[in-house]
């Protein structure tokens, strides 16, 4: 069925990833002294346009890559999870899954796997067990921006469910998934999950949320998206940044509803108000600009703004690792979000019109997402932001992908062009770069096309 987790055979595989799968197996057999039943196979994702906007309740659009992680799995009668990492830099890790726990503390590797074997317990309600043994293999660059964390979890909850029979669809497991990583203390939307449940290979999707809709989206012929990591890594779980901008999204809605006489409670996104006040993007985006100031808001101010205490504020608004922040930029943060929700739907319209001259159109829109999010969201990084002006004038368009403070740049670039463009950025960005050093850039800065999303490999 369309809405299920394909299932296929090493027979059925590209030859690239049937290479990859063969030497895991290998590997897994070595590791454990016996044979993988089955792989699990989770993509990475870029995402195009649209940052920082799915936790508001707005469309995003992503696509899935290439590169992915593989989990090789045999099951056990008994209830453990026995956990090991092809790269040595990752610490083995055992536990009874009937009896462990996720702390919010330092993000170790492992901890985004349980908490996708924690999301089918919770969503899924599996009565009796059954454990196995995984090894995984990331090819997915961490703390890139690339979405390997929500992959490793997606990986976990398809591989654990597999193992106990568990029947789901794509939907369903999206959901999971994207619920369960907030275990670990991210405060995310679903974008990540989504499209690494239902992409398609070939297409990019403009996806929907509450309820989750994707729709296949045609990108222009003759162009390909070149992904660009800037070495400066960032890990969204490390810190408070991510849900520090979640927490000023939803600060924000709950003000614009208590300044319009809606009663703010039952607002949460963005795209709440909005649905409330029955008005556009572009005048939400005049009402942001209306009803705050620039400066920042100070705990006080916005607890007084919403009729509560700060005490009421801090325990029943703000996450567990904001609630120290002193101060919120509201203006700022809302006006990116409606205006860059808005760019999602005219790079829509541009890729269905087919005008010849949409890759300017589009690139466009990329660098002006990238300005927002290095202006009003504060996301970008100096590394993320040199990349994209050494790419002006060298592609269509460009702009930071994914959480930010680090990570990747993706550009759209002219087919013919891309090799040039990719040639450009070794001489005049990673060539004097210490953290390129001894790299294979080849696996740093490289030309992808929409990949297919989540399967199973039986072997």
């Amino acid at each position: 069925m369309m809405d299920q987790i394909p299932v296929f055979t090493l027979d059925d595989l590209e030859e690239s990833l049937g290479r990859r799968i063969r030497a895991l197996v290998s590997d897994f057999d070595s590791n454990y002294e016996c044979p993988p039943q089955f792989v699990a196979r989770v993509p990475g994702r870029v995402n195009l346009i649209g940052e920082h906007i799915d936790y508001c309740g707005y469309a995003v659009f992503p696509m899935a890559i290439d590169q992915e992680i593989l989990v090789a799995v045999s099951t056990n009668q008994s209830s453990n999870l026995e956990l090991s990492n092809q790269d040595s830099k990752f610490q083995d890790h055992s536990c009874n899954i009937l009896n462990f726990s996720i702390d919010k503390g330092v993000p170790h590797w492992y901890k985004y796997f349980l908490c996708g074997i924690k999301g089918i317990f919770e969503s899924l309600k599996i009565d009796d067990p059954r454990g196995m043994k995984a090894r995984v293999l990331g090819a997915i660059p961490p703390s890139a921006g690339l979405s390997s964390s929500s992959a490793l979890v997606c990986a976990a909850a398809l591989a654990f469910a597999h193992v106990n029979n568990v029947a789901f669809t794509k939907q369903e497991l999206a959901d999971c998934c994207a619920k369960s990583e907030r275990y670990i203390g991210t405060e995310g939307g679903g974008m990540d999950q989504a499209i690494a449940m239902l992409a398609t290979k070939g297409t990019a999707k403009l996806i929907e949320f509450n309820p989750l809709r994707a729709h296949d989206a045609k990108l222009p012929p003759g162009a390909v998206f070149v992904i660009c990591h800037s070495l400066a890594e960032a890990n969204k779980a490390a810190s408070s940044h991510f849900n520090c901008r979640v927490m000023e999204c939803r600060l924000a809605a709950k003000v614009l509803a208590r300044l319009h006489g809606v009663e703010h409670s039952r607002i949460t996104r963005l795209a709440d108000i909005q649905s409330a006040l029955n008005k556009t993007l572009p005048e939400m985006a005049l009402e942001v600009q209306r009803c705050f100031h620039d400066d920042p808001y100070d705990k006080e101010e916005i607890a007084k703004l919403l009729d509560i205490s700060v005490s009421e504020l801090e325990t029943g608004i703000l996450s567990e690792n904001t609630r120290d922040v002193p101060q919120f930029k509201l203006k700022q943060r809302a006006l990116h979000v409606f205006e860059e929700a808005n760019r999602v739907w005219k790079f829509q319209e541009v890729c269905n019109s087919g005008s010849e001259c949409s890759l300017k159109e589009l690139g466009q829109l990329m660098f002006d997402s990238h300005s927002s999010c290095r202006d009003l969201y504060e996301c970008s990084h100096p590394q993320l932001d040199k990349l994209v002006q050494l790419s002006k004038n060298r592609c269509s368009g460009a702009r930071l992908t994914g959480a930010g403070w680090g990570g990747c740049i993706v550009a759209l670039v002219p087919e013919e062009g891309a090799q040039s463009y990719i040639d450009y950025l070794k001489e005049n960005y990673y060539k004097d770069l210490p953290s390129a050093l001894n790299r294979n850039l080849d696996e740093v800065i490289f030309a992808t096309q929409p990949g297919a999303g989540a399967a199973i490999i039986k072997l």
